[in-house]
């Protein structure tokens, strides 16, 4: 984590005002001994979308590549993903309802 483009992207959230929540399968200790209190921490991933104004992946880890966006659509205030590792495609998730933004070229997978 130590360059991680995650703690970039975390710092300029906060600086622009943002309350950052986040959840990484993996790196969690080591986000809470870097960023300690200036973010919250998730449970699971589902806990990080309750009551959020959107949804950021910047990590690719397995289980974030075919969650169930009926929950994510559901749990989020509005159905609103950024997408920095283009994991998914564009035309699935607008036919999926969600506004959609990634990161550079998304070609259709």
């Amino acid at each position: 984590m130590r360059e991680a483009p995650s703690l970039v992207i975390i710092d300029k959230l906060i600086d622009a005002g943002a309350t950052v929540k986040a959840y990484d399968p993996v790196a969690m200790e080591e986000a809470k001994r870097i960023l300690g209190d200036k973010i919250e921490y998730a449970s699971d991933q589902f806990d990080t979308l309750i009551d959020a104004d959107c949804l950021l992946i910047i990590t690719e880890w397995s289980e974030f590549k075919f969650p169930n966006f009926n929950i994510i659509k559901k749990l989020l205030k509005k159905p609103v993903i950024f997408d920095g590792r283009n994991i998914y495609d564009s035309k699935e998730m607008n036919d999926r309802g969600f506004k959609y933004s990634c990161i550079g070229l998304n070609i259709s997978k």
